[in-house]
């Protein structure tokens, strides 16, 4: 059973990843651009990769941690110091990014969307 998380901004990533049981279930973590009035992304990319990211993971039957994060406003993640970029444990070079947490593993941007990348990253550990 996957287990949906969200989370808004840089310190609550921090304090999620503290929580983070070694032996318990993968984390995989989404990163994207916070949500306007509309519901949708600022980040155009991340608009096209949400759906199909959401559908998959829907389907997935696998007991994993699957966390939604919103990185800010375009603005905050435009700055060369956003902390999503520059910390070491997200090292963030674009949005929308997947990484599995305590791994190597990632996909960036359109990479996101591609339903075959998705199964490879998600399958992984079988």
């Amino acid at each position: 059973m996957v287990t949906q998380i969200e989370i808004k901004g840089f310190d609550d990533f921090v304090k999620y990843t503290e929580t983070i049981d070694d032996n318990g279930p993968p984390v995989l973590f989404y990163f994207s651009g916070s949500k306007l009035p509309d519901g949708n992304s600022w980040c155009p990319d991340c608009v096209v990769a949400e759906p199909m990211v959401k559908a998959f993971v829907n389907e997935l039957n696998k007991n994993i941690i699957f966390v939604y994060v919103s990185v800010g406003d375009r603005e905050y993640w435009k700055d060369r110091a956003c902390p999503f970029r520059t910390d070491s444990r997200s090292k963030l070079l674009v949005i929308p990014t997947i990484i599995k947490w305590k791994g190597v593993q990632r996909l960036e941007g359109s990479q996101c969307g591609q339903r075959d990348l998705l199964q490879m990253l998600f399958e992984d550990d079988d």
